[in-house]
């Protein structure tokens, strides 16, 4: 390791804008962060905004491609830079989180910020166009209705899993799903700020939904119950995964270089072809050790703490992790 593997991550991924039912779109990025689009009898609602103004004008240019309709609501399926820092670039809409995304961002949004735009250069591009903090202008606790036109949308705070705060948008009618990083297909949970014993009851809560079409935080949109079955499976088994390594190295009284390199040679042979699989795992496994040690509440990831994480797996790498 000489430094984050995102870090040479450098090529444009090819963008999809698929219709999952009329009028609902998903934006996806061969594993990027997606965006979702609602559009409604007279206006447009995006699911995240994406990492930076610059980079939403893509997301704003296809829902132009297809409708006239004011952009009037966008939802932050969390709190995280990559999701929430395009939103200036939606004029006049009214930005809708979760209450506890909304603590989060107050208490941790610019460290994560900085954190973020130092790992991951490729996914800020046009970085200098942001403003600062997003913060939302109309914030929920536990779940929400909004009606655009005939066309209901559920907003729910669906439970703890990739981070505290997050929300799935959920269209009953029309059996569509934005879930948010609660749902991964092909590319790699980040579980930096995860909660992994409350993220199987929060997959079973997405489950208990329904859903007939998906579109998960990364990867394709999932166009078939098989589909959203084999998502919601994969991301189980994963994170599952990971917890499990870094619950047997901390009862047997490892730390944490050792149990990361224990958890990528377990991991790997099965995941290790997923989007960002290099990228996640210091992170991963630096939170789950945290939360097998009884931390509930994660650290605070500052670009400080990531160099010193990074360099203590490096010399764990060098001394065989050991």
């Amino acid at each position: 390791m000489s430094g984050f593997a995102s870090t040479n991550d450098l090529a444009d991924k090819r963008v999809s804008f698929d219709e999952l039912a009329p009028g609902l779109y998903g934006y996806t990025a061969e594993g990027d962060p997606n965006s979702g689009v609602v559009i409604g009898d007279s206006s447009v609602l995006v699911i995240d905004a994406q990492a930076t103004p610059a980079m939403a004008a893509d997301v704003i240019a296809r829902i132009r491609a297809i409708t006239d309709k004011p952009i009037r609501h966008v939802v932050l399926t969390h709190y995280h830079a990559v999701r929430v820092l395009g939103a200036s670039a939606y004029a006049g809409a009214e930005i809708i989180a979760s209450d506890v995304t909304r603590a989060m961002i107050a208490e941790r949004g610019q460290q994560d910020m900085d954190s973020e735009i130092a790992r991951f250069p490729r996914l800020f591009r046009g970085r200098g166009s942001i403003p600062g903090l997003t913060w939302p202008s109309l914030v929920f606790h536990r779940r929400m209705s909004l009606y655009l036109g005939g066309r209901e949308v559920q907003i729910i705070h669906i439970g703890r899993s990739h981070t505290a705060g997050d929300t799935v948008v959920w269209l009953p009618r029309e059996r569509v799903l934005f879930a948010g990083d609660t749902v991964e297909f092909g590319a790699t949970p980040y579980c930096g700020d995860a909660h992994f014993t409350d993220w199987p009851a929060t997959l079973a809560a997405v489950e208990a939904l329904g859903a007939e079409f998906l579109v998960p935080g990364r990867g394709r949109a999932l166009l078939n119950r098989a589909e959203v079955a084999e998502a919601l499976a994969g991301t189980a088994a994963f994170t599952a995964a990971v917890f499990a390594q870094a619950r047997a190295g901390v009862a047997a009284g490892h730390e944490l270089p050792q149990i990361y390199a224990e958890t990528m040679a377990a991991l790997r042979p099965t995941y290790g072809q997923w989007v960002i699989f290099e990228h996640c795992m210091p992170f991963n496994v630096s939170r789950a050790v945290d939360e097998a040690r009884g931390l509930d509440t994660p650290r605070i990831w500052t670009a400080e703490r990531d160099r010193e994480m990074w360099q203590a797996l490096e010399r764990g790498a060098a001394t065989g992790g050991a």
